[in-house]
């Protein structure tokens, strides 16, 4: 990414923070605010970066997904049913069972994910065509084995909305949770923590390793990558799953660490989100990331109001209709997909199948 990008993001969530600042100040202290802000967009961002990672790796492959939000939300509902399954019928306990919840959502991700692949590495299907499918898919599935499982008569659960056994704990950083007031920033759950991590691993791993290298070849240019002795096949297939993995990851979020239930629909568009996040960040990890702390910002906005609702001034007032700050995001991804901000460069076998 060039400065531009990133002098644009900082601008974007300079201008989302001061807008709380403006309003809070007189409750609460700045200094209290930020950190508060921090705190939730790096949260409320944690599934538009896995799924902003989980794009890379299939684009820097050469193959298009825009099936992120259904393999998102097949993470999510898995996941969701995983744990409550081995909570209520094995009597596994919270933590067990919310584990092998976040690992059933990967896998069903990465299922997706291999779905994708066949599509469009297998039988050449064109790739917008299939990962709209997989949307619809996901949605289809996920929508039916709801309310057959739990809403229908004689369902396992007797029309009950069921429940997860809980949320994930969060996790205090050793030394940095302890800081006064910024300390609140590194207290957050599992995932939000798995995912800033796998940032930098994905950058490492695709700059630094000889999988990274064949990975970008691959996508770059797969003639001349099988030409060296690259499987390109292999590699795209190994990338689209490994997407997959990271988008399910993402799902788990919604379910197993921020509330303890699923509704149909529940990712609203995540998945779009975090693919123009992908799209912003140049298709790089760690621009993805920045790119995902934009959208981040704009709904901690939206949290972070609610405590100051009574205080919002009169030229100030839309804000208190949640509905129009929680148009933020979507906004957002609109203008930074007009590209206004330096021009886009994709990979230059992104979209296209290979004939060997």
């Amino acid at each position: 990414m060039d400065w531009r990008r990133f002098s644009f993001i900082a601008l974007i969530i300079a201008t989302l923070f001061g807008i709380v600042v403006s309003i809070g100040h007189e409750q609460t202290s700045p200094a209290i605010i930020i950190t508060s802000m921090l705190a939730t967009t790096i949260a409320v961002a944690t599934p538009l970066t896995l799924g902003a990672l989980s794009g890379v790796y299939c684009e820097r492959a050469g193959v298009v997904n825009i099936g992120i939000e259904g393999m998102m939300l097949s993470g999510a509902f898995f996941g969701w049913l995983a744990a409550i399954y081995m909570n209520s019928v094995f009597n596994f306990s919270t933590m067990p069972s919310l584990l092998i919840g976040v690992l059933a959502a990967m896998l069903a991700g990465g299922a997706f994910g291999w779905l994708h692949a066949l599509l469009s590495v297998t039988f050449k299907v064109d790739q917008i065509i299939g990962g709209t499918v997989i949307n619809m898919l996901a949605i289809g599935i996920t929508g039916f084995l709801n309310r057959q499982l739990f809403f229908e008569k004689g369902s396992i659960f007797g029309g009950q909305v069921p429940h997860a056994p809980g949320v994930l704990p969060r996790i205090q950083l050793p030394i940095l949770a302890d800081i006064p007031v910024v300390g609140r920033v590194f207290d957050q759950q599992p995932i939000a923590i798995t995912a800033i991590l796998l940032v930098f691993l994905t950058h490492y791993i695709l700059f630094f390793t000889r999988w990274g290298l064949r990975t970008r070849a691959v996508g770059e240019h797969p003639r001349a990558a099988d030409t060296v002795g690259i499987n390109v096949r292999k590699v795209r297939y190994a990338n689209v799953i490994i997407g997959g993995l990271m988008a399910g990851l993402g799902g788990a979020y919604f379910t197993l660490e921020s509330v303890p239930s699923f509704e149909p629909l529940m990712t609203n568009g995540r998945g779009f989100i975090a693919l123009a996040a992908m799209i912003f960040g140049n298709w790089t990890p760690i621009g993805s990331w920045a790119a995902a702390l934009i959208f981040g910002a704009a709904q901690a906005m939206q949290i972070n109001l609610q405590f100051f609702r009574e205080m919002i001034p009169a030229q100030w007032a839309f804000l208190q209709q949640s509905y129009i700050v929680g148009l933020a995001p979507y906004i957002l991804t609109m203008i930074i997909l007009t590209g206004i901000i330096g021009k886009n460069v994709p990979p230059a076998a992104d979209g296209l199948p290979y004939e060997k």
